[in-house]
């Protein structure tokens, strides 16, 4: 009965010790496996996708204050400038177009500068306008659409050289290679791809986003554009 005292107590003793030292590499792995060192072990690939995410994020918060100010609607205005062209004030019309210098201000301020011209040429100058204010809306987006699919093609770049770098490490160690060798090569080439997708992703969902925002712009300006055709109709019936 002693001896298999002795046996258990040493059995649970060696298990005990086996489950600390396992804790205690796993701690030691999980604290050493931070961010800041993945990023660095993944090479050159990471420089460009951190360039890209840099400036990504001044692209979208750029565009989103340009955006968010082209959406904002005076619900006087348009109440105005019917009163000036009732009364014969041009000339008002045009200064408080230009003090509002809002997309559809400027489109309005077309439109005035037309008025005496068939109808056709007042809408067709006002829609080139448009045009323009859209354009110069969305201009930086297609940075975001290329980044959203270029930034994972430079993973996959990166991922693809690391573990051709990582074969390579295994065939040069002969005798010595190990999983050890080809385990640590391939965890450090699927940085680049993890990297490379977190800012492809980022990048389409504010691409989006932005696009979403502008089609709110295009549908005030169409809206603005029919409020003020119907404005010039008014004084023929």
């Amino acid at each position: 009965m002693a001896l298999l005292s002795f046996i258990t107590t040493s059995a649970e003793t060696v298990a005990t010790d086996s489950i600390s030292a396992t804790a205690g590499v796993a701690e030691s792995v999980t604290a050493e496996l931070s961010i800041w060192e993945l990023c660095l072990q993944g090479g050159w690939i990471m420089i460009p996708l951190v360039v890209l995410s840099i400036v990504c994020i001044y692209i979208f918060i750029e565009r989103f204050m340009v955006i968010k100010k082209a959406n904002q609607e005076d619900e006087t205005f348009m109440k105005r400038i019917k009163d000036y062209i009732q009364e014969g004030e041009i000339e008002s019309a045009m200064n408080l177009c230009k003090k509002n210098s809002s997309p559809y201000a400027r489109l309005i301020s077309k439109g005035i500068s037309r008025i005496g011209r068939p109808m056709n040429d007042v809408l067709v100058a006002i829609e080139n306008t448009g045009n323009l204010e859209i354009a110069k809306l969305g201009k930086g987006l297609p940075w975001l659409a290329t980044t959203a699919a270029g930034a994972p093609m430079l993973g996959f770049l990166g991922t693809v050289m690391g573990m051709v770098n990582a074969f390579y490490n295994l065939a040069s160690a002969g005798s010595a290679a190990n999983i050890d060798v080809l385990a640590g090569g391939i965890y450090e080439a699927l940085v680049t791809t993890v990297a490379g997708l977190i800012v492809g992703i980022i990048a389409m969902f504010a691409y989006n986003y932005l696009v979403a925002r502008i089609n709110k712009v295009m549908n005030l300006l169409e809206a603005k554009t029919m409020e003020f055709m119907d404005l010039l109709n008014e004084p023929a019936q």
